[in-house]
């Protein structure tokens, strides 16, 4: 047997504890450092919100037999600690007020099938979406935009299911594209079980993910939380056939929330599988999309608002909301660290930790040993 290190095994004891999302473990990890998380959950020497929602598992840790199973799949564990976790794309967690929406944390970390980073196969990458119950007009509507955005070198972000999500993942293999399948199970079984060879394709050119360990099995709770992933790992979220009651729009919402483009393909006013695109148009939910170049221009590159702002004008006129506040409590000369900027803007630290990389890739900010500090325009 195969030593384990031991941070990579208490990610993976952890991840088994909690399966899925659960903000007060994040904040807890970002506090102690994993290994020491750890031991506190397994000692039980922890808040009240987190000995409810770690009691019932703290005492099974599979950590080993997970990790050398995923392994002999051809598989791995990818935490914050490594090179391909994709942290950009979780900076939109940082936004979401988790006392009010308890699945709005981003995951402690992912499960992994296939050989390319994650960072890498997701630097451009679209989400597509809809009804499991997919018409011929859906199906081949999917296959043509899917088909052109995997030749531009767009990754399709998806869920593996029925109808339209297995619909994106074959066309992007059709042609040579690259596709992500993120499950709301272990990465080891197959969900749908007659996607098992789809899903091991996926696999083989692109990434099978979740969030969930090996042996969890799927329920109605972890599909819409893994809806918040498809949406996370993404430029844009696309809706191609969708219900009134759709899976697919729990997807928008996440996309929303995490500031991605939400997009819809319109069908038939006769089509009930159109009704909840029709919606999400009409409400303003999702912008009306037709052909792959539409959603191309709405889904990248990513900008932030400030890259507007015209010579003579001030850095700080084009942002808003926690960027703004944050930036205005930068002081005019010297820096701040992340406390210091959270207490002066009231934006909670994982809020400020989260538009600082935003600020610093917009060229408004800079840091050092010392903290944060503003970057003089004439030095831009």
């Amino acid at each position: 047997m195969t030593a384990v290190d031991p941070r990579r095994a208490a990610w993976a004891y952890l991840s088994q504890v909690v399966q899925g999302p659960c903000a007060p473990l994040n904040e807890l990890v970002e506090a102690v450092g994993i290994e020491e998380a750890a031991r506190a959950v397994r000692e039980r020497d922890l808040p009240p919100v987190l000995q409810r929602r770690t009691e019932a598992r703290r005492h099974i840790d599979t950590s080993t037999r997970d990790l050398e199973l995923v392994a002999r799949r051809g598989g791995r564990l990818v935490t914050p600690d490594d090179a391909e976790w994709p942290a950009w794309r979780m900076l939109g967690f940082a936004g979401i007020d988790v006392t009010r929406d308890k699945d709005g944390a981003a995951p402690l970390a992912l499960w992994v099938l296939g050989e390319g980073s994650v960072t890498e196969l997701t630097e451009r990458a679209v989400a597509v979406v809809g009804t499991r119950a997919a018409s011929s007009y859906g199906s081949t509507v999917t296959a043509e935009i899917v088909g052109e955005l995997a030749t531009q070198g767009f990754a399709i972000v998806s869920g593996g299911a029925f109808g339209i999500d297995g619909a994106a993942h074959r066309a992007a293999l059709a042609v040579g594209g690259v596709s992500i399948a993120v499950l709301a199970c272990g990465i080891e079984r197959a969900y749908p079980t007659s996607h098992e060879k789809l899903l091991h394709t996926v696999a083989s050119t692109g990434l099978v993910v979740s969030e969930y360990g090996p042996g969890v099995t799927p329920a109605k709770y972890k599909f819409l939380a893994r809806n918040r992933l498809v949406a996370a790992l993404s430029d844009a979220v696309l809706v191609v056939e969708a219900g009134w009651r759709s899976g697919a729009r729990n997807t928008v919402k996440w996309g929303r929330r995490l500031g991605r483009p939400t997009l819809a393909v319109p069908g038939s006013v006769h089509s009930v599988a159109s009704t909840g695109c029709h919606q999400m148009i009409r409400d303003g939910e999702a912008r009306l999309v037709t052909r792959a170049s539409e959603v191309i221009d709405e889904a990248g590159p990513l900008r932030l608002p400030v890259s507007g702002v015209e010579d003579g004008g001030r850095a700080s006129d084009a942002l808003v909301g926690d960027q703004l506040l944050v930036y205005e409590a930068l002081p005019a000369r010297g820096s701040r660290g992340p406390r210091e900027l959270s207490e002066a803007s009231g934006v909670p630290i994982d809020g400020v930790r989260g538009v600082l990389p935003l600020l610093e890739l917009s060229g408004l900010i800079g840091s050092d040993e010392t903290g944060w500090f503003r970057v003089r325009k004439r030095n831009r």
